[in-house]
């Protein structure tokens, strides 16, 4: 058996140098050297004498310039690819938010399918309306319908890309802070609401996790309230609770130029309110947010799209 191994690698010794040399095969080279390291074949100086000629040919070839750059390309290759691992590496937190993003999106989903059980709350002049149902496990939620002139790309860029802005055209927002980003598709918001008119609700805030996502050509921002440490209860703000909500973009199927718009809206806003307001104040926010919305874009401060969706 030793015999006919020592003949292989006999018979593989000539050649190998010439293949070795001309296809960059460091590694095979490597190889031949563990296989002289048998010590039958130790004593064969001129497998070893091969083995080492492509050694220094392929060190020869990184080294360039100087005796140490092939070394410093290893070690940039290297880092590069443990940045890449690095960033693909979440915490349990992280994770957990993502699902709980996912969750919402998906319980919205679920909820707008069912076009059974929904009665009219209010209708606009322009034909936007409100509709609501109670559902045993989460209570009354809301749905805005409407039709946007702007294509569900620019209504993206503005409400995901420019999140942070919404307080500069909505009345009814104080402020949205983006607290963390994880991934491409999850965000930690927290947003602070403004009182109603004659502090009917006070402030409330929220913090939510948020779950933008594209399905063809439909674009959903969905979200739902989280707990984030570095966000405690603020002074002046009742910290309300939301979700599922979920704002669905799609184009409409008579003009793909305009958006059919729709907002889940479902909120808890904490303390002692009547039904009466809540369902009033919920509906009215919704009606008041589209013709914001409208203002905004007509305005041409969102019509750059910073994203295409």
């Amino acid at each position: 058996m030793h015999r006919q191994y020592l003949h292989s690698l006999q018979s593989t010794n000539t050649g190998f140098l010439d293949d070795a040399l001309q296809n960059n095969m460091l590694p095979a080279t490597f190889k031949l050297c563990a296989g002289i390291s048998y010590r039958h074949a130790s004593t064969m100086t001129g497998l070893r004498k091969t083995a080492m000629v492509a050694i220094n040919h392929e060190l020869s070839r990184f080294s360039g310039p100087g005796p140490s750059s092939w070394i410093n390309r290893v070690r940039r290759r290297s880092s590069l690819l443990s940045s890449r691992i690095e960033e693909k590496i979440m915490s349990e937190m992280d994770m957990s938010y993502i699902k709980q993003g996912e969750e919402a999106l998906h319980k919205s989903i679920s909820i707008l399918s069912d076009q059974d059980g929904w009665h009219t709350e209010t209708v606009a002049a322009n034909g936007d309306k409100v509709l609501s149902k109670v559902l045993p496990d989460i209570g009354k939620v809301f749905k805005l319908e409407v039709l946007l002139d702007q294509r569900p790309d620019n209504l993206y860029g503005e409400l995901v890309d420019n999140m942070e802005q919404m307080g500069e055209w909505n009345p009814n927002v104080k402020q949205i802070k983006i607290l963390q980003r994880i991934g491409q598709d999850t965000m930690v918001t927290h947003e602070m609401a403004a009182e109603t008119p004659g502090n009917v609700v006070g402030p409330r805030d929220f913090v939510s996790v948020r779950c933008a996502k594209r399905r063809g050509s439909t674009c959903f921002l969905a979200g739902m309230s989280t707990h984030y440490a570095g966000m405690p209860e603020q002074k002046g703000f009742v910290r309300a609770e939301n979700g599922p909500t979920c704002i669905v973009m799609r184009p409409s199927a008579e003009d793909p130029s305009k958006t059919k718009f729709t907002w889940l809206l479902s909120i808890d806003l904490k303390g002692w309110i009547p039904k009466t307001i809540i369902n009033r104040v919920l509906s009215q926010t919704q009606v008041d947010f589209a013709q914001h919305l409208r203002q905004r874009m007509a305005a041409g401060d969102g019509t750059e799209t910073a994203q295409a969706c």
